[in-house]
């Protein structure tokens, strides 16, 4: 009997029972384990996913009760259960029985380790490879399929999930983020029951608006943000996807996930292959908060563009002016910006359209053309602007839509999706439409507005590039009839081959993902994205609880927070300067409103806000995320810090979320920091008349995690300048 350990491609005998044919693979990490089981002639199984095991603890595992199920079940042969693949062979059998054929671990260019099962039906040629990929230092585990049709006729694939994680039964809990436009990113708490959870998107375009690909699962009860075992999984897809725990009567919850099936069967002929979108996984006994570090590293290492260089500060156009762009107009928000210390001007929606200009959301879209009417001098006029007011210049684009009204449109509508035979559904404006991404000419269009903008104008150093509509028809006018259920795939596959032609062609350029807000906040865009624009709305109070959601799986550096008007455009809520910075603060800052319309005072707050975040900047965007007190646990408190790798410095962030009189907050106690080491603590943004009574005090870590710090209820200011907000932002650093 052969028994055997295969740890990336090193072999190490192990004391497995006689009775097992093993061939034990190890995909490791630094603190995690995932063991499978490839035996070549038989199924591949799962033993293990968690806490790094010793070699001690692998020679055990089996008679510990390791799971040994299927690693990746497959639909056909007892067909009762779930199957994350099912196919119909060109003979029309709809069964499929796999068989590992090799084990392959192999370097990548990335410096990443791949680790490949290869598999193969016993009776047709169909080949079925189960992928696991690992960085050097992170706890993240990437794990795909690919398939290839080796057969004489077409396959079809039914289903073809990303991958399979069966946890065992006990006291688990769900936790997910589900929501909507202006309220994206609220999380949802749950404990895993009997049935189906299912949680899925069929929005065509944009993927993050009402739920979210990713999940936490908490081992022991309900989640806790630091302490616990917890599994994170995230899949990396900016399309239509399904994730679903079936908890049956067997001891686990089988999970599974994937690109959404539904309607969208996939026919691979003779020779062709198909890859899904990677599943990546991850485990903490360090709770929820421990899942969010792993993710927010290997993000910004491996997953998010330019994911260690700073993001600039920057004022966006659109709630200060909406449509109404003009020359001066821009000139004063750059000098405005630029005055309180921001670093970058982004002109939205309403700068172009020639024979239709954009006055509104009803036309234009495709048209990208200057509209001189409104910018006599052109774009490279407002870049030397900016350049004199010594910051940067963006610009907005929506390169995947267009209207009925537009010389686009009037010239192509073969170029749109739309179902045979029926009427364009038309969205936003009442004359939206989405461009077939499936088309390689439509393609080349979306890929030719951005390179010609950044070719023409090298000035151009941020792109705004939005999605305001889903796929709202099933039906392509380029794809052929047998092949029409690949439309939501193919939409995708073919933005992501446009973004692949425009980073090769234009690296440099930061891009934000935005998509009627918070639409594409997903690690399946991010690659080729710098950041996304968290919601619409961007009420302090509320950004609150959907930027907390948001940063279960996505870095503070690219989460798009900005300080906006008040009275609130979206909720209409008056909010204090000084607590819309704070809340702003905890994410990439930025501004959205008119500063013409703020007062002396709060543009004092604003650059002194600026000016704080500057020096705090690298903790924030670099640093490892420890969430104290959730918005969600109704204390009327909410708070979370930031501490560097290195636990030199932190930020420490305390919003109160609501008021009453005589009311009764509890202390905070800190996290993340060094017990061992002394820090110095100063409050950044303050208002108050006198410091707090710790400022400028000295504090070890372990006072500070053991015992927090009393934050006052209120501000000490001017009675009239009294309001119901209190908010502190305080700056921690080591005394060397």
């Amino acid at each position: 009997m052969k028994q055997s350990l295969l740890i990336l491609g090193s072999m190490l005998t192990l004391g497995f029972p006689a009775t097992i044919n093993a061939e034990i693979v190890n995909v490791s990490t630094p603190n995690t384990s995932l063991i499978l089981n490839a035996e070549k002639g038989g199924s591949l199984k799962i033993l293990h996913y968690g806490d790094r095991l010793s070699a001690t603890d692998l020679n055990s595992l089996s008679e510990a009760g390791a799971s040994w199920r299927d690693a990746y079940p497959v639909y056909g042969i007892l067909p009762q259960g779930e199957a994350a693949m099912s196919v119909t062979h060109a003979d029309g059998n709809m069964t499929t029985d796999v068989e590992v054929t090799g084990v392959e671990t192999k370097n990548d260019t990335d410096g990443s380790t791949v680790t490949t099962i290869s598999m193969r039906d016993k009776v047709y040629p169909f080949d079925l490879n189960v992928n696991y990929r690992t960085y050097p230092g992170e706890d993240v585990i990437e794990t795909w399929v690919d398939v290839k049709n080796n057969e004489k006729g077409t396959v079809k694939l039914n289903r073809f999930m990303s991958g399979y994680l069966p946890v065992r039964y006990g006291n688990v809990w769900l936790s997910q983020l589900y929501g909507s436009w202006a309220n994206e990113g609220r999380v949802s708490e749950t404990p895993l029951t009997h049935g189906v959870r299912m949680i899925k998107n069929k929005d065509g375009a944009r993927n993050s608006h009402t739920s979210h690909g990713e999940i936490m699962l908490s081992l022991d009860g309900k989640p806790q943000e630091n302490t616990g075992r917890t599994i994170g999984a995230a899949l990396c897809y900016s399309g239509n996807y399904k994730l679903f725990i079936d908890t049956d009567d067997s001891n686990y919850h089988h999970f599974f996930a994937g690109i959404n099936e539904e309607n969208s069967a996939y026919n691979l002929k003779k020779g062709e292959s198909f890859v899904t979108p990677p599943l990546a996984l991850t485990y903490s006994d360090e709770g929820l908060s421990g899942v969010s570090r792993n993710f927010h590293r290997w993000g910004r290492n491996h997953r998010l563009h330019d994911g260690n260089k700073e993001r600039k500060i920057l004022l966006n156009s659109w709630e200060g002016v909406y449509f109404d762009i003009d020359e001066p107009t821009m000139a004063g928000m750059m000098e405005d910006i630029a005055s309180m210390g921001g670093e970058l001007f982004v002109m939205d929606d309403g700068w172009f359209g020639d024979k239709y200009p954009r006055d509104n959301d009803s036309t234009s879209l495709g048209d990208w053309v200057v509209d001189t009417d409104k910018l006599p001098n052109g774009i490279q006029s407002l870049i030397d602007t900016a350049e004199k007011n010594g910051i940067k210049f963006g610009i907005w684009i929506e390169p995947e839509m267009t209207n009925t009204v537009s010389e686009l449109y009037e010239k192509h509508p073969e170029y749109i999706i739309k179902a045979p035979k029926r009427p364009a559904t038309q969205g936003r404006g009442g004359t939206q439409l989405v461009l077939d991404l499936a088309n390689p000419k439509v393609q080349d269009i979306v890929f030719q507005v951005v390179d010609t903008l950044t070719t023409k104008y090298p000035g151009i150093d941020y792109i705004k590039w939005d999605a305001n509509a889903p796929i709202m028809d099933h039906g392509s006018q380029y794809l052929t009839a047998d092949n029409q259920s690949h439309l939501y795939i193919d939409y995708h596959k073919g933005l992501e081959k446009t973004l692949d032609r425009i980073r090769a062609a234009h690296p440099n350029v930061t891009i934000q993902a935005c998509a009627s807000g918070g639409g594409r906040a997903n690690w399946g865009i991010l690659p080729w994205f710098d950041e996304f624009w968290t919601s619409d709305n961007n009420d302090a109070l509320q950004r609150i609880y959907m930027q907390w959601g948001t940063s279960y799986f996505f870095p503070a550096i690219a989460m798009g927070s900005h300080i906006s008007a008040s009275p609130n455009h979206q909720t209409f809520r008056r909010i204090p300067v000084k607590f819309r910075a704070d809340v702003a603060m905890s994410g990439r800052l930025g501004l959205e409103l008119q500063p013409k319309n703020m007062t002396d005072e709060e543009k004092g707050i604003v650059k002194q806000a600026i000016s704080d975040y500057k020096a705090i900047r690298p903790i924030v965007q670099f640093g490892d995320i420890y969430r104290l007190v959730s918005p969600y646990d109704g204390k009327g408190v909410a708070s979370l810090m930031y501490v560097t790798p290195e636990k030199d410095d932190a930020v420490f962030y305390w919003w109160k979320t609501e008021t009453f009189m005589n009311q009764q907050l509890p202390r905070v106690v800190m996290a993340g920091l060094n017990p061992d080491k002394t820090y110095k603590v100063t409050e950044l943004n303050r208002i108050d008349n006198e410091p707090l009574s710790f400022e400028g005090k000295t504090f070890t870590g372990k006072y500070l995690m053991s015992n927090g710090l009393e934050i006052p209820l209120t501000h000490k200011v001017d009675y009239h300048k009294n309001s119901d907000y209190s908010s502190r932002v305080l700056r921690l650093t080591e005394v060397k």
